[in-house]
């Protein structure tokens, strides 16, 4: 089968389409003829080989050649011991910490695919495993979005800014969006109140105060998102800076002790509302925002463009058509 491989750690040049042994499903794995994949962070930060990715995927080589997470198929063997899906079931899912979605075929274990509804494409279904979990529990689980709160997005122009815009129309509540400038109009057209260009204007200068901030880079000093966070806030961070992250991490119990602000770090749960976001598409609420597709052998291209932070909503791969 065609896979993209990893070679090295470093950047999309390190990625290269070649021949690769078309893998056999485990007793409680399916074997998943891959339709669509998608890019996210993960997938970015494997490849580039960061400390913590190279304590999980190998220090010197990745040990995992295969990235791709999120994807959409069908199902084209079972293992022995599987019993929600049979062949010929559409599926969709986050395959976080076994990857190997940019191929023509991945394993998969059952626990990590839900069915893909009939009305959903296997390119919209690729785009919302893990953009559209970290949307949903970062508004919802984590950030306790309510009606009436001021909510600013920070980098807003990916999937998870798109995705929660989209979930937040049933809220009554205003949006504040955070990206370049050429996004703003789509943003604006999915729901958001203001649009600001951080090139030109940073958000955590200025005199508006926020009930929930939603941020998806991560990279400022926590204390210079709390200067515009209200009483009573809550800053929830779905990824970004390394860094960043870990001073949330040591920082937050402490200023949720000595404040009434709270500084919280969602940890995915994988596939966990993936129901809920078939629920959401079938009912028109949500409709992915999709960059590209673009095939199989163009993954490094959309990895530039991605590394660019040029792509609007999700960088799918359209595997087979």
């Amino acid at each position: 089968m065609k896979a993209i491989e990893l070679n090295n750690y470093g950047g999309p040049e390190q990625l290269h389409l070649k021949e690769v042994e078309k893998p056999v499903p485990g007793d409680r794995e399916v074997l998943v003829a891959v339709h669509a994949v998608s890019v996210n962070d993960w997938d970015w930060g494997l490849m580039k080989g960061d400390f913590v990715n190279r304590l999980l995927n190998g220090i010197s080589k990745p040990k995992r050649r295969i990235l791709g997470s999120d994807i959409a198929g069908r199902v084209e063997a079972v293992g022995k011991m599987v019993t929600r899906f049979k062949v010929g079931d559409e599926v969709y899912g986050d395959l976080s910490g076994t990857w190997g979605g940019f191929a023509e075929y991945v394993c998969a274990n059952e626990n990590a695919l839900g069915f893909k509804p009939p009305g959903m494409t296997f390119e919209q279904a690729a785009a919302i495993p893990q953009a559209g979990m970290l949307a949903v529990q970062g508004l919802i689980d984590v950030g306790r979005v309510k009606s009436g709160d001021k909510i600013l997005i920070n980098g807003a122009g990916g999937g998870v800014g798109t995705f929660a815009l989209q979930i937040l129309k049933s809220y009554d509540v205003s949006v504040t969006v955070v990206d370049t400038a050429e996004k703003l109009e789509m943003l604006r057209a999915l729901g958001a109140v203001r649009g600001i260009d951080y090139r030109r204007e940073d958000f955590t200068a200025g005199e508006e105060r926020y009930d929930l901030i939603l941020d998806t880079k991560t990279n400022r000093s926590v204390f210079r998102y709390l200067r515009v966070l209200a009483k009573g806030g809550r800053y929830v961070t779905v990824g970004g800076s390394i860094p960043r992250l870990l001073q949330a991490f040591v920082c937050g119990p402490l200023i949720s002790l000595f404040t009434s602000k709270k500084v919280l770090i969602v940890a995915l749960k994988a596939n966990k509302d993936l129901d809920f976001m078939s629920r959401l598409f079938e009912s028109g609420q949500v409709v992915p925002v999709i960059g590209g597709p673009y095939r199989l052998e163009e993954v490094p291209e959309a990895f530039r463009i991605f590394g660019r932070g040029e792509h609007r909503g999700k960088m799918v791969i359209q595997v087979r058509r």
